[in-house]
């Protein structure tokens, strides 16, 4: 089973990450993303998650959001966590701005692996202490400890 913290790396976690809009945060995101993902760059991830977006809004409430997506060529997972600096409206469930954003890119063909990490990052996100303790972070590399720390049981 892969878990979470094979896929997110201290330079892919964030904090105080600026944005206006779900596109400006998205995109950050995209750029953030395609600097470890050979062959995919900043546009064409962003116009997926965008396009995974209109499907359905990733903003599960609480403030946090998860989009996700998958992309043709890509051959691992890979994972974005960002901290905004102000929280931005994401269409989410419960009609919160969101300020926690748990980005999943997976292989085209990665169904059950895709599935499998969504559930290992919503089940973390669920806790209102996690959320908490992530929100607190005031560096990239302590944002990601926090998410290690949780998948190791700490």
């Amino acid at each position: 089973m892969i878990r979470l913290e094979t896929i997110l790396t201290p330079g892919r976690s964030h904090v105080s990450v600026p944005g206006t809009s779900k596109e400006a945060v998205l995109q950050h995101i995209a750029e953030i993303a395609a600097a470890d993902l050979p062959g995919h760059d900043a546009q064409s991830i962003f116009e997926s998650l965008l396009a995974r977006e209109k499907l359905g809004s990733t903003g599960f409430g609480n403030g946090i959001a998860i989009p996700h997506c998958r992309l043709s060529g890509s051959k691992e997972p890979l994972s974005v966590l960002c901290h905004l600096q102000t929280p931005v409206d994401f269409d989410s469930l419960d009609g919160a701005p969101v300020d926690l954003i748990f980005v999943l890119l997976v292989p085209e063909a990665a169904t059950e692996q895709h599935l499998e990490l969504l559930r290992q990052i919503a089940a973390m996100l669920d806790k209102a202490d996690m959320r908490d303790h992530l929100r607190h972070a005031t560096t990239s590399r302590e944002l990601h400890q926090i998410v290690i720390d949780a998948q190791s049981g700490q």
